[in-house]
């Protein structure tokens, strides 16, 4: 009433320009963050995407071969640590850490691996449906399928061979693989839809992480280990060193286990994950 303001009156908003002492440097780096919004996240994994469209064949394909060989060592920490710990209510608490290692090796190191793709090289593709790019989303993925594959197929073929590494390595990799071949075909599809999803997801943090990134990709690598979800290209490791050992046939790894694992890990990074993260920038592109 005297005309003063209250300085505690929550009526009156609070000035965005009042960033007080920072240097231009700093004002710059919170004026990034700030616009760092869904659409911004969504362009940075589209543009990522064209790019790997547009990659050679044989650039792919070298790289999604070295990916394959690098997720094996997924299997073989994890298999170590199974192995190595006693028996104990928390050991699988612990021996999930190993599991990270190989996604942390492949996704700093920028290897092609297949699921990553299933988001990154589809974004483009909905943003621009086209038959080139449809045929180029198709090249990809069958590229880096095959080159994983053929990756994990040496490394368990490494795995298999007698007397090259030391047996606790080999005897828990095989512990962990067969734990993985008592899921029916419907489980494993099932599961690989949410390890599908949740890589997607992992895709779409590591934009935000910045500085955090490793702890962002052993946080999801981790709890797809402790959840059990298979993954298709880690998947295929147990797969193939079953199969060398002869616990498993060629009919039942590609249709039991492949096959279902691929399908589901396809429709949980691409046709859920994409395209909710498509469907919630859509209206937004089109503004702009």
């Amino acid at each position: 009433m005297n005309g003063r303001s209250d300085p505690h009156d929550s009526s009156e908003a609070p000035d965005p320009e009042a960033a007080g002492p920072l240097t231009p440097n700093e004002k710059e780096e919170v004026e990034q963050h700030a616009h760092l919004r869904p659409l911004a996240i969504y362009e940075v994994v589209r543009q990522e995407g064209a790019e790997e469209l547009a990659r050679p064949a044989p650039s792919l394909w070298w790289s999604g071969v070295v990916a394959g060989l690098s997720i094996g060592l997924s299997i073989a920490t994890e298999g170590t640590l199974h192995t190595l710990l006693p028996e104990a209510p928390w050991r699988l608490l612990v021996e999930s850490f190993g599991y990270t290692v190989g996604f942390l090796i492949v996704i700093l190191a920028r290897q092609q691996l297949f699921t990553e793709v299933t988001l990154t090289a589809v974004l483009p593709v909905l943003a621009k449906p086209s038959r080139g790019g449809f045929r180029a989303l198709l090249r990809n993925w069958g590229v880096v399928l095959a080159a994983n594959l053929l990756g994990t197929a040496l490394f368990a073929a490494i795995l298999w061979i007698p007397g090259l590494l030391p047996r606790f390595l080999v005897d828990g990799a095989l512990g962990v693989s067969r734990h993985m071949a008592e899921l029916s075909p419907m489980q494993a599809f099932g599961r690989a839809i949410l390890s599908g999803w949740m890589m997607a997801l992992l895709v779409w943090l590591l934009p935000l992480a910045e500085a955090a990134r490793i702890w962002v990709i052993v946080l999801v690598a981790y709890l797809i280990a402790l959840f059990e979800l298979p993954h298709v290209i880690s998947g295929a490791v147990e797969v193939f060193l079953l199969l060398f050992h002869g616990e498993m046939t060629a009919g039942t790894a590609l249709a039991g286990f492949l096959l279902p694992l691929l399908t589901g890990n396809v429709i949980g990074g691409s046709a859920l994950f994409a395209m909710a993260a498509y469907g919630q920038v859509r209206e937004e592109m089109a503004q702009g």
